[in-house]
């Protein structure tokens, strides 16, 4: 493994910086790890919410996704449920222009995305090495502030924030859970970047792999997980996810909605399963419902789960269709649903080649099933 986690998990320097304001939060430079043997400066907001005296707040750390920069306005979401939260920019920007072309920062690390033209720099100066880093630090920097509980930290990504997430969850082990949102690992089998490693060649694509790929992170990873995206999304299809979910050794939870949007905002930033997620683990509130046991019967199928909050429905969802994964038409049936045994049973319609169960409770939170492929192997 490539990171010194030890030397990480000291909080970085900070410069303070009045350049930036935004209401609610603060905008900072802290000391990243050097590149190209020079030093560097990664860009962060980050919020406190108010507390009482002596009282400390759980934390989350934020990595944003391609495209993307340090958010303010989803630090301040998480200030406003009680959290102290941190979002830096992990491609050497500030928050500066406009989407997908921010400004560069002059002590900036190296520019995302991926790194696939860095493969034969030296390990240190490539883009997800250096981005990991800048994330620990942060998560390092905000365990350090006095009103944070720092045995009550998470980190949630998007996108290539939810690749970096799945990496820096199998390096970072003083997180209590870890939210990857569409990202995932196996990239080099079926994703958005097949043609990036199609003109990289064979050599260089099992370099960049064997380095880089969270595949080879995940499991690291012991903490709970929870993993939210949706059936068709463009980038990192579910035969990827489902290989993804399936190596940490930690608790995981699935939430998989039908054709979910691919972004950051609402899409991406605000469903209340992650927030639920984090209350739960991190405040000790009511739990997501629990996945305990799938099967099925010929073309009768069923999911066994536990659950303190009532539920309200369960549904199965599935897709006759073959083919590429985000080409695919989902449809959804209600699912028999028996609270009291913690059981929801359907009846696949002729022609399923793949479906899955979401139990959904009152408060309109879902949890998904493992998917199960129909289709002959």
């Amino acid at each position: 493994m490539p990171w010194n986690i030890k030397t990480l998990s000291t909080a970085p320097k900070i410069f303070p910086t009045t350049e930036f304001q935004e209401e609610g939060v603060t905008a900072i430079f802290y000391e990243g790890l050097p590149y190209q043997g020079r030093p560097t400066q990664a860009f962060a907001w980050y919020g406190i919410p108010k507390l009482s005296a002596g009282q400390k707040c759980p934390a989350m750390v934020l990595v944003h996704g391609g495209g993307g920069t340090a958010f303010a306005e989803w630090v301040r979401l998480w200030v406003k449920r009680g959290y102290a939260a941190i979002a830096m920019d992990t491609c050497g920007c500030v928050p500066k222009g406009k989407y997908g072309d921010w400004q560069r920062h002059a002590a900036g690390g190296p520019a995302g995305w991926g790194g696939f033209d860095q493969v034969y720099h030296p390990i240190t100066d490539q883009w997800t090495y250096q981005a990991v880093a800048d994330i620990i630090l942060a998560h390092s920097l905000i365990r350090s502030f006095p009103e944070v509980d720092p045995e009550r930290t998470g980190i949630t990504g998007i996108s290539w924030g939810g690749y970096l997430t799945c990496i820096t969850a199998g390096v970072d082990p003083r997180f209590k859970l870890a939210v990857p949102v569409y990202g995932c690992g196996f990239l080099g089998e079926d994703s958005a970047w097949l043609s990036d490693f199609k003109k990289m060649g064979p050599e260089k694509s099992a370099k960049w792999l064997g380095q880089w790929d969270p595949s080879e992170y995940l499991s690291r990873a012991a903490m709970p997980m929870l993993w939210v995206t949706g059936t068709n999304d463009f980038a990192y299809p579910m035969d990827s996810l489902q290989k993804s979910y399936r190596l940490p050794t930690g608790a995981r939870t699935l939430c998989l909605r039908i054709r979910m949007a691919h972004g950051h905002g609402g899409p991406g930033e605000n469903p209340e399963e992650i927030h639920a997620f984090a209350e739960n683990i991190l405040n000790g509130k009511a739990p997501l419902a629990k996945i305990t046991g799938q099967g099925r019967d010929g073309m009768e199928a069923w999911v066994s789960f536990a659950a303190k909050t009532a539920l309200a429905k369960a549904e199965l969802n599935y897709t006759k269709d073959t083919g590429k994964w985000q080409d695919r038409k989902w449809e959804s049936a209600p699912a028999q649903l028996d609270a009291v045994q913690g059981r929801a049973t359907a009846t696949l319609p002729e022609g399923t080649t793949v479906y899955y169960f979401n139990v959904i409770d009152n408060r309109d939170l879902a949890v998904s099933s493992e998917h199960v492929d129909l289709t002959p192997k």
